[in-house]
């Protein structure tokens, strides 16, 4: 009888199990897979190798406005794919190690739920049975595939993200169904690395609720390195290689290309797990949590994209935080207020909180304090031609609401935002603070004075 069975190893499962270990739960972690999950082996971390690459020869081809010539720099893409898998396979490898020195009993194989309740659950896997306290469901989600004529999944030409970084040669051209964080990092990727990019989006904007105003300059970015792009634009059927669409306008179009990648989204991961047995409903296909990440059945917990309100892996691994927290009898509560949000393109955007577009829709009363980013002297120091903004939106007592940045490194920068944010920080307690100069953060205090 273990205290804890994990379901699911990913960024919310293998956290928990590492924290409930370190505490003295004796802890059983289920992955059919690989440590890490669908993030560390076929998401965050493969993309962002990817595209760390691809950042590099973009900066390759402009090393000349920074005094340093090279001669048509150029792409082993082979080694690049390698270098991918050397990094995911260190990764996992730290869990592996984690979960060892911690004492965690890891089973790959895919675990189902047979019966029981709090103090006796029942679990299988590969002809086994293995009983727990307490459960806790981290199965992640799977890419969603729309309904659409001709859509054949999976086959040579229409890719997901998953099969997208799994490419041994770069698509002469690609069309990206889907304009949200996931499409728009690929089409960064791929039109970097050389690929004609077209992307078609239902929504009138890309990056879904993202900044308006920074996400269309980031699409004038890509727009001027010969990315097209078709919003308001409804895919109608695939052909082989053609997308047929009807545009803003209402007007049948169509495009080809070698590839297809279809990024519309994600769906939670419950199938064939077993949840009904223990009386465990699912809600519109994902498993309902409260605030401390408990479930409708005593004993149970869910954490990460399986309850998908925040899909989203920082936020799975302090969902499964609180989750152990709790089972521990520790004080936690789950805090959406400050969730970051990361788009790795180039320049990258970064979000947190509210934005305007939010605060509209609920009719509240905000301010807007933006500047360029090159009112930051380290800003204009490493981007020569740097297209970036920072806007910060208060309420009228100047508390920080959201924030919201277009230009290196807003990854990085947003910490500081997330932290002012979930501790009701004033402007002008930013203008109080000591930022490191110079350091692009600083631009965090110039807009504060606004």
């Amino acid at each position: 009888m273990y205290d804890l069975a994990i379901i699911g190893a990913g960024p919310a499962g293998y956290v928990a199990a590492q924290r409930a270990a370190a505490a003295g739960l004796s802890v059983l972690l289920f992955e059919k897979n690989e440590l890490g999950g669908v993030c560390l082996n076929e998401g965050c971390i493969p993309t962002k190798t990817l595209l760390h690459s691809a950042k590099l020869l973009e900066q390759s081809r402009s090393a000349d406005k920074y005094g340093i010539r090279l001669e048509n720099p150029t792409l082993d893409y082979a080694k690049v794919l390698a270098r991918k898998e050397k990094v995911t396979k260190k990764l996992v490898g730290a869990i592996r190690v984690s979960m060892r020195n911690l004492g965690v009993e890891t089973i790959k194989a895919e675990a189902h739920i047979e019966g029981g309740a709090e103090g006796d659950f029942t679990l299988s896997a590969d002809g086994q049975e293995y009983h727990a306290a307490r459960l806790l469901i981290c199965t992640g989600s799977r890419s969603f595939i729309p309904t659409i004529a001709g859509l054949e999944y999976p086959s040579e030409n229409i890719l997901t993200s998953k099969e997208a970084l799994e490419l041994k040669e770069i698509p002469e051209s690609l069309i990206i169904i889907g304009g949200g964080v996931i499409g728009m990092e690929f089409a960064a990727l791929f039109n970097s690395l050389g690929s004609k990019v077209s992307v078609i989006e239902a929504t009138p904007k890309i990056l879904g609720p993202m900044d308006e105003e920074l996400s269309s300059l980031l699409q004038g970015v890509y727009a001027s390195r010969k990315v097209d792009f078709y919003l308001s634009s409804k895919v109608s059927r695939i052909e082989g290689s053609r997308v047929c669409f009807s545009d803003s306008e209402g007007e049948e179009k169509s495009l080809e290309a070698e590839k297809i990648l279809v990024c519309v989204g994600r769906r939670a991961q419950c199938e064939g797990l077993g949840v009904e047995k223990i009386g465990l409903a699912l809600e519109k296909g994902a498993i309902k949590t409260d605030s401390h990440m408990r479930t409708a059945v005593k004993g149970v917990y869910a954490a990460g994209d399986i309850n998908a309100f925040s899909m989203l892996a920082h936020t799975a691994s302090r969902e499964g935080e609180v989750a152990v927290n709790d089972i521990l009898g520790i004080e936690d509560e789950m805090s959406y207020k400050a969730v970051p949000g990361v788009v790795y393109t180039h320049p990258e955007i970064a979000s947190v909180g509210e934005s305007e577009q939010s605060l509209r829709a609920k009719g509240l009363e905000y301010e807007v304090h933006k500047l360029p980013m090159s009112y930051s002297g380290r800003f204009v120091v490493e981007n020569e031609r740097g297209n970036g903004v920072c806007k910060l939106i208060c309420d009228p007592e100047g508390r920080l609401l959201g924030a919201h940045l277009l230009g290196d490194p807003s990854s990085e920068i947003i910490s500081a935002c997330v932290i002012a944010i979930e501790k009701g920080l004033k402007l002008k307690d930013l203008q109080r603070i000591i930022f490191p100069h110079p350091s692009v953060s600083e631009i965090l205090k110039e807009v504060s004075f606004t």
